[in-house]
C-alpha cells in the first residue's frame, strides 16, 4: 500500500447491466481497493499493450491507431477507438498531459469478446465526469465522457497510486467467435 493520499474512485456501468428500474449509480470505491491491473475475464491476458504518447492533440490520431492495431477486426473496434480519442483528448486538453513536457499513455488489456482500455493522464484537479449535455447543443466540447457512459460496458476513473496523474478507463464486450488478435 503506498501513503499517497488517493481521491475515490467512480465506476459507472451501462444500463444494460443494471437492475430493472433503470437507475444510473455511481458505486463509490476508495482508490486504494482497485488494482493498478484490473482482473481479467478468463482467457485474458494480464499484461497489457502500452504505449506513451507525448501531450499533444497532433498525438491523439497516434493513440487511435495503436488501438486499431491491438484489436484488429474486432467488432468493437471501432467504439473503441472513438472512445480512446475521447479520453486522449481529455488527457491532453484537461490535464497536465497537455502541457510542456507531457504526456499520456494507452493500456489496452484483452479477452476473448472484451476489452479493457486505459489512459493515463499526468492529473488534473478535476474529478472526471459526463457532461449530459442536451443532444441538440451544436457546441463542440464536452460530449467525450457522455459517449463513453453510453458506450462502455463499465468505466470508472480513479487516482494513480503513485499520485503521478489520474487513470480514466473503460471496457467494452461482444458475442464473436473469432478471437482477438494474440489471444
Amino acid at each position: 500500500m503506498s501513503d499517497v493520499p488517493t481521491a475515490p474512485a467512480s465506476v459507472r456501468f451501462h444500463p444494460s447491466v443494471l437492475p430493472s428500474g433503470g437507475a444510473h449509480p455511481t458505486i463509490e470505491l476508495p482508490a486504494n481497493s482497485m488494482e493498478d491491473s484490473p482482473s481479467l475475464p478468463p482467457g485474458g491476458h494480464d499484461s497489457p499493450q502500452r504505449r506513451r504518447f507525448p501531450g499533444l492533440a497532433n498525438q491523439i490520431k497516434h493513440a487511435r491507431r495503436f488501438v486499431e492495431r491491438q484489436l484488429g477486426p474486432s467488432p468493437q473496434a471501432a467504439t473503441a477507438t472513438l472512445l480512446t480519442s475521447e479520453l486522449a483528448t481529455n488527457a491532453v486538453t484537461h490535464s497536465a498531459s497537455g502541457g510542456p513536457g507531457g504526456k499520456f499513455e494507452v493500456a489496452v488489456y484483452t479477452a476473448d469478446g472484451w476489452v479493457r482500455i486505459e489512459v493515463r493522464d499526468l492529473g488534473s484537479p478535476e474529478q472526471p465526469r459526463p457532461q449530459h449535455k442536451d443532444p441538440y447543443d451544436i457546441t463542440e466540447h464536452g460530449r467525450g465522457l457522455d459517449l463513453v457512459e453510453a458506450l462502455a460496458v463499465k468505466w470508472g476513473s480513479e487516482s494513480r497510486r503513485d499520485g503521478l496523474g489520474r487513470l480514466v478507463w473503460f471496457e467494452l464486450t461482444w458475442e464473436d467467435d473469432d478471437p482477438l488478435p494474440g489471444s
